[in-house]
């Protein structure tokens, strides 16, 4: 009896991370003081069919002196996205309200906290140069890392 109820929880587990999205289908991404995303270059699995960022705000300071977030553009669409969103101001996260240009985005955090955000791979493309930033003004400029969909 022991060995079958073993067997069974085995078999429960097993259904039920099956069910469970894949780890290399998410990601940790810090914004860190000093206007830098760690890790600068992420790899998304053509395999997956979503694919999630965690920003964690490692910093101490206001959103207003010094937010993060992780907003997901085509490389080539980045400039335009950012005169639009620095236009936006900062209660819109320094976003045009419905850009279709921004693929995926988080909120602007203050230190300390954390957001995720959960987006189709559908969306990405296979050669497709993309890049994702922090909209914060100061930070814009330099606060980048590359995305990339592996076929």
């Amino acid at each position: 009896m022991k060995f079958r109820l073993t067997l069974t929880l085995a078999a429960l587990m097993i259904a039920g991370t099956a069910h469970a999205a894949p780890a290399e289908c998410s990601i940790d991404v810090e914004g860190r003081p000093g206007k830098q995303f760690g890790p600068d270059h992420i790899v998304v699995p053509a395999s997956c069919q979503e694919f999630t960022v965690r920003l964690i705000h490692t910093g101490k300071n206001s959103k207003e002196k010094a937010g993060h977030n992780w907003v997901l553009t085509k490389t080539e669409d980045i400039d335009a996205v950012m005169t639009d969103g620095i236009q936006a101001g900062a209660n819109n996260d320094f976003l045009k309200p419905g850009d279709a240009r921004i693929l995926a985005k988080t909120p602007m955090l203050r230190g300390g906290e954390t957001a995720t955000v959960t987006f189709p791979v559908s969306r990405l493309r296979a050669g497709q140069s993309y890049t994702y930033y922090c909209s914060f003004p100061a930070h814009a400029q330099h606060m980048r890392g590359t995305l990339v969909l592996q076929p």
